[in-house]
């Protein structure tokens, strides 16, 4: 086969514009609405500049952006550093087989749809974090940890106003509460509207760097939201999020 392929070079050709593409394609997506992006028209205005110094033998300029260019690896992993480890996560989140949510869980998910929108109707403000193949390890520490059952009225207690850990994201993993009053990564997303507050931040912050469900219950209008993959989902009813949280945490079975 691979014979064959070499004697047919344009095959190869295709084949290797192909895989390019995909790979600049994926990196595109990856780096859609995040500063990112931002940040790549920079360096493209900065690539523009080098080529345009040249020709035009402006000297000066041509040796401040060619000194930098010398450096634009070690920019390129400080700038890009959320980017970088968000892309290698999702790399690493490839499952080669699916497997069926167990009952536990299923009976997990509709106790924190239950709590959602018991909080909602009472303006309670939450941030409830649900982790998939992406291990929030390093946030569950930082909290207090609690390693419970996932039930409403747990979630109610929890973010009760008069709790002492309320004010904090709760991280539930498979159908347990792992920990309650972890801080979370605030996204600097600068399209995001004014009116959102730190939850809804924390929540896009951290869906952009794993590949976790975040659920934010807005204490001012008592509204529904939920961040996945760095995107916002707002005003979401209680059928709505349980259709949704189906949708990603369970296969059923025929489904292709």
């Amino acid at each position: 086969m691979i014979e064959l392929l070499r004697q047919h070079r344009w095959a190869l050709d295709l084949l290797d514009i192909f895989l390019v593409s995909v790979v600049i394609y994926r990196l595109l997506i990856i780096v859609k609405g995040t500063k990112a992006a931002q940040m790549l028209i920079g360096l493209g205005v900065l690539l523009t500049a080098s080529l345009a110094s040249r020709y035009l033998e402006l000297f000066t300029i041509d040796w401040i952006v060619q000194s930098f260019w010398a450096q634009i690896v070690i920019a390129m992993l400080v700038l890009f550093q959320p980017e970088i480890r968000r892309a290698l996560a999702h790399i690493g989140e490839a499952q080669f087989f699916t497997s069926f949510t167990k009952a536990e869980e299923l009976k997990s998910l509709e106790e924190i749809v239950r709590a959602a929108v018991s909080l909602s109707n009472r303006k309670i403000g939450a941030l409830i974090v649900i982790e998939r193949d992406t291990s929030l390890k390093d946030f569950v520490e930082v909290g207090t940890f609690l390693d419970a059952r996932v039930s409403k009225e747990l979630l109610l207690s929890i973010f009760h106003p008069t709790s002492p850990i309320h004010d904090g994201a709760v991280i539930i993993k498979g159908n347990r509460i792992a920990a309650a009053g972890c801080f979370l990564p605030i996204t600097l997303s600068s399209e995001l509207s004014k009116a959102l507050g730190t939850r809804h931040r924390a929540g896009i912050g951290l869906t952009e760097e794993t590949d976790a469900v975040a659920i934010i219950v807005s204490e001012e209008l008592g509204t529904i939201s939920m961040a996945l993959d760095g995107r916002l989902e707002t005003k979401i009813d209680m059928g709505t999020l349980r259709d949704m949280l189906t949708d990603i945490f369970t296969v059923l079975k025929g489904k292709k």
